[in-house]
């Protein structure tokens, strides 16, 4: 496998609230992979998304290893590590009055080298599969935003949601309460197809047809990544870009 990531904080923002990591597991032959977008003020949102990711792919590390089983329940796990770096970014939000309320999106979970692959979301950062041979994109993870809501019960359609005034609005968040609720998906990832993590700094910026045709002429992680970030950046990146492809 192959992957690489890219993190800018745009033409807009002061600071860079976002934060990924990736991480290989050569006891499970695997890669670990993590985005968050965080929020709270600058400083208290670069550090609940800093936290959130290093904690969260510690956790799931911690729990590839620990297990015996060479059969692994990656929807309990994922879950388990998401509720325990959850606990731990709310703990940090208690400690002084400057960070309560932080809060951070957080998409992520490992990769196999046989293309099996299994993520966690919570929030609005994305998890697509890009299969530019076939000309397809599909957005494997669920926003958790107020948008997705009134797309979902036909209030708006997807086109009004992009330039929706409170798209940015997310339902669920990491470190914002005692506990927070994921959602787990699994997919395959087949040869000559890419896994795409990204905040909504990238997927606000571009449509998902644009991003399948950048993929289509830029099929490695690094170039993709590299591409994508320099077309958000070329239309104004008004917040934090953040960008990780993982190919077979």
């Amino acid at each position: 496998m192959k992957s690489f990531g890219l993190s800018d904080k745009g033409k807009v923002r002061a600071d860079n609230q976002d934060c990924f990591l990736l991480e290989l597991c050569p006891e499970r032959d695997c890669l670990i992979a993590a985005l968050c977008d965080g929020m709270g003020g600058a400083k208290a949102g670069g550090i609940a998304s800093t936290l959130c990711v290093k904690t969260f792919v510690a956790k799931v590390f911690e729990k590839l290893c620990a297990s015996k089983s060479k059969v692994q329940n990656y929807r309990t796990l994922l879950k388990s590590a998401c509720s325990e770096t959850n606990g731990v970014v709310y703990a940090y939000s208690q400690f002084s009055e400057d960070y309560r309320g932080m809060g951070t999106t957080l998409v992520g979970g490992v990769i196999k080298p046989n293309g099996s692959g299994h993520i966690i979301n919570v929030g609005d950062s994305r998890a697509y599969l890009l299969s530019p041979r076939k000309g397809q994109i599909r957005q494997i993870s669920r926003d958790h935003s107020l948008v997705e809501e009134l797309v979902r019960f036909g209030a708006i359609t997807p086109e009004q949601a992009r330039v929706h005034p409170q798209r940015n609005i997310i339902t669920r968040a990491m470190g914002t309460e005692s506990k927070a609720e994921p959602d787990y998906f699994e997919f395959r990832l087949g040869a000559g197809e890419l896994l795409l993590l990204c905040s909504d700094g990238l997927s606000n910026m571009l449509t998902d047809e644009e991003i399948l045709e950048t993929a289509k002429e830029a099929r490695e992680p690094e170039s993709l990544c590299r591409r994508l970030m320099e077309q958000a950046l070329e239309r104004g990146a008004r917040d934090n870009v953040t960008v990780v492809a993982v190919s077979r």
